[in-house]
């Protein structure tokens, strides 16, 4: 299983996406240009030590990332079909989370083999990004019996 970051905005939440990933022994795909540059510290605060004990992959455009071996590709979005809750991932997945700024364009939305959504309260408009990566990929990984150290 991977996480996939698509053209980040803010490089506190990269950070922590980082962390996340290095604590869970996943690799991330990160799809630039970012929002940010990547040896900013604000990203080396929220990462902490950990950016350097996980894989990531730097693909210089959407283009180029389409080029990469993958497995299917879950798409985490506020358009989603499904409710992560309710969806059946696979070990090899991909899941990727949009610019926190606008979420993936339309070509990203076609391109996702499913679009999952976090179920919330009505009138509200999203979760934070980083935060909603954890729900999803703590679903993930519980149902493909993924977690380190179990």
């Amino acid at each position: 299983m991977r996480l996939v970051l698509y053209e980040p905005d803010i490089p506190q939440n990269t950070g922590t996406l980082f962390r996340l990933a290095a604590c869970l022994g996943l690799a991330v795909d990160l799809i630039e240009p970012c929002g940010f540059l990547m040896d900013d510290r604000r990203l080396r605060r929220a990462g902490m030590d950990y950016l350097d004990r996980v894989e990531i992959v730097r693909h210089r455009s959407w283009q180029a990332y389409q080029q990469a071996p993958r497995g299917r590709l879950v798409l985490l979005t506020t358009q989603g079909e499904w409710a992560y809750t309710a969806f059946a991932f696979q070990a090899g997945d991909s899941l990727m989370v949009g610019r926190e700024s606008a979420g993936a364009p339309p070509e990203v939305h076609e391109a996702a083999d499913a679009r999952v959504f976090v179920p919330m309260r009505p009138g509200l408009r999203s979760i934070n990004v980083a935060l909603a990566a954890a729900m999803v990929l703590g679903e993930a990984l519980r149902q493909t019996d993924q977690y380190p150290g179990t």
